[in-house]
């Protein structure tokens, strides 16, 4: 499904790719949307023949550009929002997305925060994992720790997928 959102990016932002520059500006900008993430980032990267090194820190700094936000402004956004009829609605899907994960994270706290962002599974990643860690109001300096750790894991995971390293291996 990664594969697919990825390559749908890029045909939306098919006139960036005639440059070196548009071409990193893309899978920058996939590694922040929710649900592609760094996970996405890569693959495209992959797909756009753009240097596997240079790829892996662009999509990095990406996906954990949104951490911080969401751990210390999240709760207070959230807070507001509820008032508004359609954005209440996004808020309480927001909070049953995240209480249907938390589990994963709750009994493990850090560790479990680092995991569930760390290993590339659907419905994990940065943006949920720091979105349970606000809602289970977890210290946010080793949430952000944990998170940065977890993109750091799941980097070199989909690294080792998206380039075919991992294929190279076996």
């Amino acid at each position: 499904m990664t594969h697919k959102l990825a390559n749908f990016m890029i045909g939306l932002f098919g006139g960036l790719t005639g440059s070196l520059i548009g071409k990193y500006l893309i899978i920058f900008i996939l590694s922040m949307i929710p649900i592609l993430e760094l996970r996405g980032g890569l693959i495209a990267a992959s797909l756009l023949n753009l240097p596997m090194w240079q790829s892996f820190l662009i999509c990095f700094v990406g996906n954990i550009l949104p951490i911080p936000f969401i751990l210390w402004f999240i709760n207070p956004i959230f807070r507001k929002m509820r008032n508004w009829k359609h954005l209440g609605k996004v808020v309480l899907w927001c909070e049953k997305k995240a209480n249907s994960k938390k589990e994963q994270i709750e009994n493990l706290k850090y560790v479990g925060l680092f995991l569930f962002v760390g290993i590339p599974l659907p419905g994990t990643g940065a943006w949920t994992g720091s979105l349970i860690a606000a809602l289970l109001d977890m210290d946010k300096k080793k949430s952000l720790i944990a998170a940065f750790l977890g993109v750091l894991l799941a980097g070199i995971i989909m690294l080792l997928v998206s380039y075919g390293v991992l294929g190279r291996i076996l």
